[in-house]
């Protein structure tokens, strides 16, 4: 049977609300709330997505994975910025949201004993997914969302340097390019 670290991925989970700040708090309404012209999401965005995540799908699909419940709670993320107006959420208070959350989740992992990594939910489109896989992709999910708020930072920064000079604008190429 395969044994894997929880523990440290649990630890990883634990500086996720740390990290969100870190690298967020600070901004401005304005900047929380941009959005390139891709339709990408903003910060704001992003923020009440990883909030909908911890209550809606990583911690209630584990504990049902775990359970052998065979049954999964009801969630699909994709388009719900638009639908759980997110934009209209409490920048601020969504922060401390997640790290209510995710101190749930974790006073929860911690208390699991023995569970059984290799129990699996069989996904109509995904195939069997175990409740290790599950695990691992948690903290997965938080780094693709700080990269994504990396991004955005960077775009904002662009686009300050475009409004502080309009003629000519300044440029972040010093910086270096985002690259893929």
């Amino acid at each position: 049977m395969p044994t894997i670290d929880h523990h440290s991925i649990i630890r990883r989970l634990e500086t996720a609300p740390n990290a969100f700040v870190a690298l967020a708090y600070k901004v401005t309404p304005r900047e929380a709330h941009y959005k390139p012209t891709s339709g990408a999401w903003s910060i704001h965005e992003i923020l009440c997505h990883v909030v909908d995540e911890e209550r809606l799908d990583f911690r209630p699909r584990l504990m049902s994975v775990l359970a052998n419940s065979g049954v999964w709670p009801d969630w699909k993320p994709d388009g719900p910025a638009r639908v759980r107006s997110y934009q209209s959420r409490d920048f601020h208070g969504s922060f401390a949201t997640f790290a209510k959350e995710r101190r749930q989740s974790i006073a929860w992992l911690r208390s699991l004993r023995a569970p059984n990594w290799t129990r699996a939910y069989q996904h109509p489109r995904l195939g069997p997914i175990r409740a290790g896989d599950l695990l691992c992709a948690w903290p997965a999910h938080d780094a693709l969302h700080f990269r994504q708020i990396a991004k955005r930072l960077y775009e904002i920064a662009g686009r300050d340097g475009e409004a502080m000079s309009p003629k000519v604008p300044f440029i972040t190429r010093y910086a270096g390019d985002w690259g893929p």
